[in-house]
């Protein structure tokens, strides 16, 4: 081969390496323009989701207060303890002090941790104090990490308890105030870009930031002295007379504010091991009884509205009982001839019966249901029920002649009380509410004025000496309301040793400020009738609550009698 040729050979290796290298720096140069345009974004987007994250910024919940701002519920910040089992990498020295700060078992720890491999997230501990959480970061474990969020506390635990309702862990309302109103207490999250480094590390923190928005207040009509007061006597009260429970319910009964309610048993919010299903329910607004003689008095005004009856008609309840279609309706005693007024005070069952039968089965059924029997009392509270009322197209003569002494229908704490407020307030019939109402609107007029004045009077006698609640009686205030024991229905019938007790009130008569009702199930101690059982609880209640609220007293020539009288002996 002469030179010439070795000389063209390799000039065509040359311009094949050359046009190769062309080719190859045109390829790149092609690709280097479709990543950086046509690749760029989605390219950005995968490097920045390999460092990059969207931390969340909780939002506090929002804080519950009574009507004079005392604090019921509020948030607190904690810290979370989490690890990236995929990234987590602790020797036993670390496991130990870890587990010591968590106050678990070193074992279950690291099972927790080991048995997890292919997991991003595990939770190690929930809620623990932001100091304690101070000392894990200090371990500097790589993948363990913090986590702020908050804890739901409450100063009043179980005083305030089936009113609030409670949070779960992750701070969302499960129960009462808490879930009625949890889209208006929880608040919006927030969220910032930050930069993590392969550890999991947050190493920077980035401009894109949304601030969190924070839960809003709510203030309830609650007022935490009078709700204590209730609490620590109705307690008391079910201890003492062994009951299987109680309820208490007080309203302002001109704007419908429940003051305080309280049930027992009670449980505490901030202890969640005491959650259990029978201790949550706010029996008070979910669970019904037959109210018994706590209803005579709508009997009575039912007949006075329709014209049938005055204060002064009298009614022979002679010889003590009375036949209605083969069953007997008794008396404690035989009272004679009596007008309506001693039918109230001497809650007797035959003069109730004989007014119902007075009248048309729509009269009375109107009158009942008109005062809210049988309907929701329109507070909102999460479980609340209407009670039961039947139709009147179908009720017979014992039906008609029961409903009037309070068999035959059933009603709720709650609901009594706002049918006693609308006897309290002339009339007007308001909707239960657990928050303030700065400008509350008048509500229909279901009752006159003057019925409503005439029931008072009769129900003040049921609290005199002659009455059948003389326990009931509050020193300087006149006090209007009556007694009801209650026979328990059974699926064999009426039971004849289990009772509820109850006693619906108000005070002061003349003006009343205050609705109370108590309610005790099944005591079995011995005494059971309402004016021994209940009404005891409404006078301790009552009497503190109108101290507390400034009322001034009713009953001044009373009490000054009693004072002079006393002085007198002394």
């Amino acid at each position: 081969m002469n030179s010439i040729t070795i000389q063209t050979i390799s000039q065509r290796r040359r311009r094949i390496v050359l046009f190769t290298l062309f080719v190859a720096m045109a390829a790149l140069l092609v690709q280097a323009v479709h990543l950086q345009h046509y690749k760029r974004d989605f390219l950005q987007h995968e490097g920045a989701i390999r460092y990059q994250r969207l931390m969340p910024i909780l939002a506090s919940r929002g804080v519950i207060t009574d009507r004079n701002g005392e604090v019921l519920a509020v948030s607190s910040p904690v810290n979370t303890v989490w690890a990236d089992p995929r990234k987590t990498k602790i020797d036993d020295q670390q496991l130990s002090e870890l587990a010591n700060l968590l106050e678990t078992d070193k074992r279950r720890l690291s099972d927790r941790i080991l048995a997890r491999p292919d997991r991003a997230f595990v939770y190690l501990k929930r809620h623990i104090e932001p100091q304690i959480g101070k000392r894990v970061k200090d371990l500097a474990i790589p993948g363990v990490h913090l986590r702020h969020e908050y804890h739901r506390y409450y100063p009043w635990s179980e005083v305030s308890s089936h009113v609030l309702g409670f949070t779960d862990i992750d701070d969302r309302g499960q129960e009462g105030i808490e879930l009625a109103y949890n889209d208006w207490l929880g608040g919006l999250q927030g969220e910032k870009s930050v930069i993590k480094d392969r550890k999991g590390r947050v190493v920077k923190d980035l401009p894109r930031y949304r601030a969190p928005n924070p839960g809003k207040n709510v203030k309830l009509s609650l007022d935490i002295r009078i709700q204590y007061q209730a609490y620590k006597e109705l307690m008391s009260a079910v201890k003492k007379e062994g009951a299987r429970s109680g309820s208490i319910v007080v309203l302002d009964p001109h704007n419908g504010e429940v003051m305080a309610m309280v049930n027992y048993p009670h449980f505490n919010p901030n202890n969640r091991a005491s959650l259990h299903s029978q201790r949550i329910r706010n029996r008070a607004v979910t669970d019904l009884f037959e109210p018994g003689s706590t209803v005579k008095p709508f009997a009575v005004a039912a007949a006075i509205e329709n014209g049938l009856f005055s204060p002064e008609t009298m009614i022979d309840t002679s010889p003590g009982w009375y036949m209605v279609r083969g069953h007997t309706i008794q008396d404690e005693h035989n009272y004679g001839k009596i007008d309506l007024s001693r039918v109230i005070i001497k809650s007797s069952n035959v003069g109730a019966a004989k007014i119902a039968l007075a009248m048309s089965a729509q009269e009375l059924w109107n009158v009942y249901r008109r005062v809210g029997f049988g309907e929701h009392p329109g507070s909102g509270f999460p479980g609340e029920v209407g009670g039961l009322l039947s139709d009147y197209h179908g009720w017979n003569k014992i039906e008609r002649a029961t409903l009037a002494f309070g068999y035959g229908l059933s009603v709720t704490p709650l609901q009594l009380a706002q049918a006693y407020s609308i006897l309290a307030n002339g009339g007007l019939k308001t909707t239960a509410t657990f928050l303030t109402t700065d400008n509350p609107k008048a509500g229909p007029r279901v009752m006159s004025a003057k019925t409503c004045r005439k029931i008072r009077e009769m129900l003040e006698g049921v609290v005199s000496a002659e009455g059948t609640a003389k326990r009931a009686g509050i020193k300087g205030y006149r006090v209007a309301g009556k007694t009801g024991t209650v026979h328990k229905s059974t699926k064999n019938g009426y039971a004849k040793d289990r009772y509820v007790s109850v006693f619906a009130g108000m005070a002061p008569a003349s003006n009343p400020r205050l609705v109370t009702v108590v309610m005790l199930d099944e005591p079995s101690k011995g005494q059971y009738f309402g004016g021994v059982v209940a009404a005891p609880v409404f006078a301790k209640v009552m009497a503190e609550a109108l101290r507390l609220l400034g009322v001034p007293p009713d009953d001044l020539p009373t009490l000054q009698a009693n004072t002079a009288a006393r002085a007198g002996s002394a």
